[in-house]
């Protein structure tokens, strides 16, 4: 199979977006970071990284209604996309609020590796989410939530103004592709100056 390239935005990572932000914004810088297109919320398959290789899947009906959601939960606490960040979100999702089966499986699974990974993480993740709601069972539209700011997102949602993480880690390719970004601008600024 073809090695994946991505092509990300470098953003600040070392902590969640602000609340003055707005949902809209914070969501393209999320998708931008994380190498993510818009597109792939409905396309047949969605393709995943596990052990190095590279898998397809059915990009199922209850999925295409859940990861636009899911990817905003991820503006609004601040939780990474790395696997230790994707069970937190798991574990506050799962305690905030769930609605399929299929959000419930992934979650899970995503919990239980992040429990071998990160224990206390995953626990505070899951503390942080009591009295916290879910959009999967709030009743906003995900475009009605696209014109809020973060922090009425946050509000909304019962999580605190700052969000609930520090900084973030991304997925591994995200990473990848930030410290070549990174590496190349350090590499035109050298040409520049020299």
């Amino acid at each position: 199979m073809a090695k994946e390239t991505f092509q990300v935005r470098v953003t600040d990572t070392s902590r969640p977006c602000g609340a003055d932000q707005g949902v809209n914004d914070a969501l393209a810088d999320y998708l931008d970071e994380n190498g993510f297109r818009v597109e792939e919320y409905t396309s047949e398959t969605v393709r995943l990284k596990m052990f190095g290789r590279y898998f397809d899947f059915p990009n199922t009906k209850d999925r295409q209604w859940a990861i636009p959601l899911h990817d905003v939960h991820h503006v609004a606490t601040g939780y990474g996309t790395d696997w230790v960040g994707e069970a937190e979100i798991g574990a506050w999702e799962l305690r905030a609020g769930c609605r399929t089966a299929v959000v419930y499986w992934l979650n899970a699974t995503a919990v239980a590796i992040g429990l071998f990974l990160a224990p206390r993480r995953i626990l505070a993740a899951w503390r942080a989410a009591k009295g916290a709601k879910a959009l999967y069972r709030a009743g906003f539209s995900y475009d009605e939530v696209k014109t809020w700011s973060v922090g009425t997102l946050r509000e909304k949602l019962g999580i605190g103004k700052n969000g609930l993480a520090g900084e973030r880690r991304l997925h591994t390719d995200a990473e990848a592709a930030r410290q070549q970004a990174r590496g190349h601008g350090l590499k035109a600024a050298a040409s520049a100056a020299g």
